[in-house]
């Protein structure tokens, strides 16, 4: 799976996994530690998490039980390093603050920030929980450092989706052997039927607004903002700024850019591509659109090129996403409502989003200090890889490199 798993300095470990992401990453991850003379456990709390990982230990208790459980679980097998997907979710909140006195090396993995093409790899936390410095000079200072090709992992949209489909079917099937579960996020059945109907909404939109790509990469270029929209319950959303929601977002930033936005500019609003069977805005839109009275110039789009979009667009404004490295990279002028790892001066725009709408068309990104940056995260936290795809060619899903030197 990885071409270079772990190196000497990192033999010999007793290692907890907490809840990994959907799919045998985590397991095919375990093999790996265990041909390196590491030892590894697992602790399971529903039947999806059953099927991808069968050789664990089961947990079946309530959530309020749990800190108990893993003091005892952790100095019988004598744990010293715990690995978890996601540092937000209410177990691992729950994990995360029962251990945070003991001696433990933690190491939480989450999407990649540098997408599609790698996964993130932090200690002790990640995104607003992200030990990354967030000060201009202290990227300012590194010598620069040559960014490394990367393998490309091609769309793994589907294998997410066919391991999602049997994460939910089991995780139901097996409710009456973990009853007491509370997952971060809806674990109906019905979950199966909202990734069929995205496929079909897919479909639908791209006939609906076709030619809206040519016009925007076109006769509008550099008169539009994207605003690229999060998963509705994305723990960046809830835990990682002030809004409560996605909906939240959407009335504020319409709101501001009707009432602060040079008239001759427009703003697209585009669709997660994740969220597209859960969640359709386009009455919500529609109504905000008609109130503010800039209804011809909002546009509700949703697979249109990203690459595109973002070369095209005079900036953009997001609450914490990682299109916004994105759009660092294609010299898109940024503006982040919430907390994100990139929100650095010199890199995105720190004023008011108020006055972003104006002060975008003269914003410019320092690329020397983009550079610097791009390549600490790279060497820091962001290996190659995939969690549902293996790498092309390679049959990896990842390098992957949990030795302590490797972070900070």
């Amino acid at each position: 799976m990885a071409k270079s798993l772990l190196n000497s300095s990192f033999s010999n470990k007793s290692i907890l996994f907490l809840q990994g992401p959907i799919g045998p990453f985590f397991c095919r991850l375990a093999k790996d530690l265990q041909a390196q003379n590491n030892r590894v456990y697992k602790i399971n709390f529903n039947g999806g998490d059953y099927f991808f990982f069968p050789k664990a230990s089961n947990y079946r208790e309530s959530i309020e039980k749990f800190p108990e459980f893993l003091l005892n679980y952790i100095h019988t097998h004598q744990i010293d390093t715990v690995v978890l997907f996601g540092d937000c979710r209410p177990i691992h909140c729950v994990a995360l603050n029962t251990i945070k006195n003991l001696d433990l090396d933690v190491f939480v993995f989450e999407e990649g920030y540098l997408r599609p093409d790698h996964i993130t790899l932090e200690q002790v936390g990640v995104n607003g929980n992200s030990l990354l410095p967030k000060t201009a000079e202290y990227y300012a200072a590194q010598t620069a450092q040559k960014i490394e090709p990367v393998s490309k992992i091609g769309n793994a949209f589907w294998h997410a989706a066919s391991y999602a489909i049997a994460y939910y079917i089991f995780a139901n099937l097996c409710k009456p052997w973990f009853p007491k579960y509370q997952h971060h996020r809806s674990l109906h059945i019905k979950e199966g039927w909202y990734w069929i109907k995205g496929t079909w909404r897919k479909h639908f939109f791209a006939w609906r607004e076709r030619g809206l790509e040519q016009r925007l990469s076109q006769t509008l270029k550099k008169h539009f903002f994207l605003v690229p929209l999060q998963l509705n319950n994305d723990a960046q959303v809830t835990h990682h700024s002030e809004f409560d929601s996605v909906t939240e977002f959407i009335s504020s930033t319409i709101k501001s850019f009707a009432q602060h936005a040079p008239a001759d500019t427009f703003l697209a609003i585009k669709h997660h591509p994740y969220d597209r069977g859960h969640h359709d805005y386009t009455k919500l839109i529609d109504h905000l659109a008609k109130k503010w009275q800039i209804s011809n110039r909002v546009f509700y789009i949703h697979d249109q090129r990203l690459p595109l979009l973002l070369q095209n667009a005079r900036g953009v404004v997001t609450i914490n996403s990682t299109t916004g490295l994105s759009a660092l990279y294609h010299h898109a002028p940024t503006k982040v409502c919430g907390d994100a790892v990139y929100d650095i001066p010199g890199l995105c725009y720190q004023g008011d989003l108020n006055d972003f709408w104006s002060d975008a068309a003269q914003f410019e990104i320092d690329p020397v200090l983009y550079s610097k940056y791009i390549a600490y995260l790279e060497q820091r936290c962001q290996v190659n890889g995939n969690f549902y795809r293996r790498i092309k060619n390679t049959g990896n899903y990842a390098g992957l490199n949990l030795s302590r030197e490797n972070f900070l």
